[in-house]
């Protein structure tokens, strides 16, 4: 088995789209209502600063993007920004949020996932930028980020959440 973390290229996103779609039905990830469809359209956002595939063997098999956070007056979703700021104590252009973040089942537990995000924060301190995301409280990441050092700042309900879905904690990895 060999994984390669690399740059996301055009002709990954249908395949990372039936990833997605794939391990949906297992970690709940995304929340979203309606559930995006096809997953490709989910996975390719205008505005990221950078973006990532998880390779296996030349097979798509998980995906990270770091997209920018906007001041909560010109964001989708001011009260995560607002939170994400008060957290760092930094500006809004001083951070970055880790989204767009999953693996295919096959392979979790094998270290893609942790491979991906020490990708996303190795380029987060390269332009030096503060880590932001945020998770559903009933979604097995969460136990991972909190071991991992991240720090809950507060929980909010993004317009894009489904409603059966519990309110999402905003976290953030202090620098050190």
């Amino acid at each position: 088995m060999t994984v390669t973390i690399r740059p996301r290229r055009d002709d990954d996103l249908s395949a990372l789209g039936s990833v997605l779609v794939e391990q949906q039905s297992a970690s709940g990830y995304p929340h979203r209502d309606p559930l995006p469809m096809p997953g490709a359209d989910f996975v390719a956002r205008s505005g990221t600063l950078a973006t990532w595939t998880a390779d296996l063997d030349g097979d798509p098999v998980g995906h990270i993007a770091i997209l920018p956070v906007l001041d909560p007056a010109s964001s989708r979703e001011p009260e995560l920004a607002h939170l994400w700021m008060t957290g760092h104590g930094l500006p809004a252009e001083r951070l970055a949020e880790i989204g767009v973040y999953f693996t295919a089942t096959h392979v979790r537990g094998t270290g893609v996932g942790g491979a991906l995000m020490r990708t996303a924060l190795a380029e987060l301190a390269t332009r030096d930028l503060a880590p932001c995301l945020d998770v559903i409280p009933d979604h097995a990441a969460i136990d991972i980020y909190r071991r991992t050092g991240w720090r809950e700042v507060g929980t909010t309900r993004p317009s894009w959440l489904s409603e059966a879905a519990p309110d999402v904690i905003a976290m953030i990895l202090p620098r050190s």
